[in-house]
C-alpha cells in the first residue's frame, strides 16, 4: 500500500466517471482539473475536483524528508473539509479514484472569479468593495483559527456566489499547518504577484504571509493595478522588499482608514505588517459602505 493510501486509511476509492455526470468541461487549476457534475447517487450539482497525481506528488515531495516524519502534512481535502463557514467553499467529501486521483467534491458556485470580475472593464464592484474585503477577511480569520496557512490568497482563489452577494474563498491545495516544520524556510509556493517577500527569500513564515497576500488581493480589488510591477516568475516577489505604490496613487478618493489598513497588510517587514487578520478588521470596523 502506498503512502497517500495509507493516508486515506483504507477508504473506499471511487470511478468518478461512474459515479458523476460531467456536465461542463474542466478549468485547469495549478495542479487539478475542476468539473461542474452531477452526483448520480444524490442528484446534487457539485464542483468536483481531480488533482494531478504527479503534480500533487512533484508538490508533496517537499515534505517528505525526516523532519516531516511525526507531522506529514495533510491532504488538501483532509484541510478543506474541516471549514464550514459562509464564505469559504464547502467541501462535501474527499478522499481517492480507482486510478489513484485525490479528489475532492465541493459545492458548486454559479458566479465567476474575482480574477475575471477585474478584468472586465465595467465596474461590476461598484458600492460593494468593502462589504467582499470584509468576507475575504472573516473567511481567512476561519483559516488561521483552524492553525493553517493558505499560502495563496489571490483573486483567481476568490469565487463569487451566482447572485454576486457573497465572496468565497477555496483551494487548499497550498495550504499548511501554521507551525514548523512546515514554517521553515525553503518551502517557497504560491502565486508570485501576491506572494509576501519573507517567502520569496526562503525566510522562516507565518501566518503573517496569508496577511500580505490579502493585502495585495484587496489593493487590486480597490485599483485594478497591483502595488508593485506585475511578474509572471517567482523572482517578481524579490521586488516587494520595496515601498508600494500608494494606493490613493490609483484612487484617490479611497477612504484614508482603509487605506492605511490595506498598506499595513503589505508592509514588507512581517514585524511591521498587521499580526492577525482580526486587527484589520477591528482598523476598518467604523468604515461606511459610501467611503469605499
Amino acid at each position: 500500500m502506498g503512502f497517500l493510501s495509507k493516508l486515506l486509511g483504507g477508504k473506499k476509492k471511487i470511478n468518478y466517471h461512474k459515479r458523476f455526470e460531467l456536465l461542463h468541461s474542466a478549468i485547469s487549476g495549478t495542479m487539478s482539473q475542476v468539473y461542474k457534475a452531477k452526483d448520480r447517487q444524490t442528484g446534487e450539482t457539485v464542483a468536483l475536483k481531480i488533482l494531478d497525481p504527479k503534480k500533487t506528488a512533484d508538490f508533496e515531495a517537499r515534505f517528505k524528508d525526516p523532519r516531516f516524519k511525526n507531522n506529514p502534512k495533510p491532504r488538501e481535502g483532509e484541510i478543506a473539509v474541516q471549514f464550514n463557514h459562509k464564505y469559504i467553499v464547502k467541501t462535501l467529501e474527499e478522499g481517492l479514484t480507482v486510478d489513484g486521483e485525490q479528489y475532492i467534491v465541493m459545492e458548486y458556485l454559479e458566479g465567476t472569479g474575482l480574477n475575471s470580475v477585474l478584468m472586465v472593464r465595467q465596474d461590476l464592484l461598484a458600492g460593494a468593495r468593502l462589504h467582499y474585503i470584509r468576507q475575504v477577511a472573516e473567511a481567512l480569520q476561519e483559516v488561521h483559527a483552524k492553525g493553517f496557512i493558505h499560502r495563496d490568497i489571490c483573486p483567481r482563489n476568490l469565487l463569487f456566489t451566482g447572485d454576486a452577494n457573497i465572496l468565497k474563498l477555496t483551494d487548499f491545495g497550498l495550504t499548511v499547518p501554521n507551525c514548523p516544520p512546515f514554517t521553515d524556510p525553503g518551502n517557497r509556493t504560491g502565486t508570485p504577484d501576491y506572494m509576501a517577500p519573507e517567502l520569496a527569500r526562503r525566510k522562516p513564515t507565518d501566518h503573517r504571509l496569508d496577511i500580505f497576500s490579502f493585502g495585495v488581493t484587496i489593493y487590486e480589488l480597490c485599483t485594478r493595478q497591483l502595488p508593485w510591477p506585475k511578474g509572471d516568475s517567482g523572482l517578481v516577489a524579490m521586488t516587494h522588499v520595496q515601498p508600494p505604490e500608494p494606493i490613493s496613487t490609483y484612487r484617490p478618493a479611497i477612504n484614508k482608514t482603509l487605506a492605511a489598513a490595506i498598506h499595513a497588510c503589505i508592509e514588507p517587514d512581517p514585524k511591521q505588517r498587521f499580526d492577525s487578520i482580526g486587527k484589520f478588521l477591528r482598523a476598518i470596523s467604523k468604515v461606511n459602505y459610501e467611503d469605499d
